[in-house]
């Protein structure tokens, strides 16, 4: 895998592919500048080698040109965190944008303007990509989150410089973190597939029943499955339409020896709200009129053990509701116990958006082994796709 260490960029420009679709406040002020930081070593490592950077990414899913949309919001933030001034030109392609690069210096960044404020970059359009493969001598995608889309910055723009093309640190990371569990993987291997829909993680299940030992089904999904064996759930979430898919889950887990592990008991109340009555219940017995909204306490200990024997962790998706404190502390204890195996040398890796989010809630981002950066890439690679992104550089 050919990455930024292995190219000569003194003198030579490179066109970054970065996500830094991050969120703004009401003051259009970054809140949350992780994905900045994270472009930061590949960024740094180009400069320390004697090249420029030309950074190009997306912001939101802008219709027109609306200023709420604009990069220049998050120049103050990337100059903060580089260290570097990084200087801002208002359109990604054309004349301003081809002077600006024109002008590159070695040691110094150019971002460009929202790549999205064109629809030649969903589009994948060939020309557009041409356009911005004029701007630089090399090609560098470091963009994990966007690389399962086959746009024209993150796929097609690749084919326009040859073998001056390489991953960028932060991707070529991601790459392997996630081939440490589906193929490297140290046994016993325990995935732990939560959030709300069995349907958007059904392929994910079935591709790694072959690479895994244990599989905890928690959060919202779990109520399919449950009910499917015969359990009352009162009003809890179900995809009616997926208990079939959920028996055969099962039985394909059992056919290769994956021990699957449900909710034995669940915190339940009354109402969707902060404010609700709860009880604990049988996961499989819960009265009418009440929704499960977090494991139970007997889950929490039986999901701590399976962790805990654990040589390899791979984490997407919460166990319960944990946006709201009273439905928070399944996925609280859940996470104390990855943290607490990763101390003891076991491989975890926490990736999807709900996950991720939980992760830098409750404190816990520094004490696993890897927080992935994006949320539907990577339930694609954990599918077994090949992502565009990935695909062209390797091309």
């Amino acid at each position: 895998m050919k990455t930024v260490k292995d190219v000569d960029f003194k003198d030579k420009k490179a066109l970054i592919r970065v996500d830094f679709n991050v969120p703004l406040n009401e003051d259009l002020e970054v809140t949350d500048t992780t994905r900045i930081e994270a472009a930061k070593p590949t960024i740094i490592h180009i400069l320390e080698e004697g090249g420029s950077c030309i950074l190009v990414s997306h912001l939101g899913r802008p219709k027109q040109r609306e200023d709420k949309f604009s990069l220049r919001h998050i120049v103050n933030s990337a100059t903060e965190i580089f260290g570097v001034t990084v200087t801002f030109v208002q359109d990604c392609i054309g004349p301003a944008a081809e002077e600006a690069a024109a002008n590159l210096r070695p040691g110094e960044i150019l971002l460009l303007e929202n790549v999205r404020y064109y629809q030649e970059e969903t589009d994948g359009d060939r020309d557009f990509a041409e356009k911005l493969s004029k701007l630089a001598d090399y090609y560098v995608n470091d963009a994990f989150g966007t690389a399962h889309r086959a746009h024209a910055s993150t796929t097609v723009v690749a084919d326009f410089f040859g073998d001056r093309k390489c991953f960028g640190l932060l991707l070529a990371s991601e790459i392997e973190n996630v081939k440490k569990v589906l193929s490297d993987g140290k046994s016993p291997v325990t995935a732990i597939i939560g959030g709300a829909k069995v349907s958007s993680k059904i392929t994910v299940i079935e591709n790694i029943l072959d690479t895994i030992d244990h599989l905890i089904i928690g959060g919202g999904m779990a109520f399919t499955f449950i009910k499917a064996q015969g359990g009352n759930i009162g009003g809890s979430l179900v995809e009616e339409d997926k208990q079939e898919v959920a028996l055969e889950i099962l039985d394909l887990a059992k056919k290769k020896n994956v021990h699957v592990h449900l909710p034995v008991d669940v915190i339940a109340a009354d109402s969707f709200s902060e404010y609700a009555n709860t009880t604990t219940e049988p996961a499989d017995n819960i009265p009418e009129g009440w929704l499960g909204l977090d494991a139970g306490p007997r889950t929490n200990e039986q999901f701590a053990e399976v962790v805990a024997k654990s040589n390899t962790i791979l984490c997407n998706g919460p166990v319960g509701v944990f946006e709201i404190e009273k439905f928070s502390h399944g996925t609280i204890a859940l996470g104390n116990a990855i943290a607490s195996a990763t101390e003891n040398g076991t491989f975890s890796l926490v990736g999807g958006g709900d996950s991720v989010a939980a992760v830098k809630q409750f404190g816990l981002t520094n004490k696993v082994s890897y927080v992935s950066t994006g949320g539907g890439a990577m339930l694609e690679m954990l599918e077994g796709k090949t992502l565009p992104g990935i695909k062209a550089i390797l091309d």
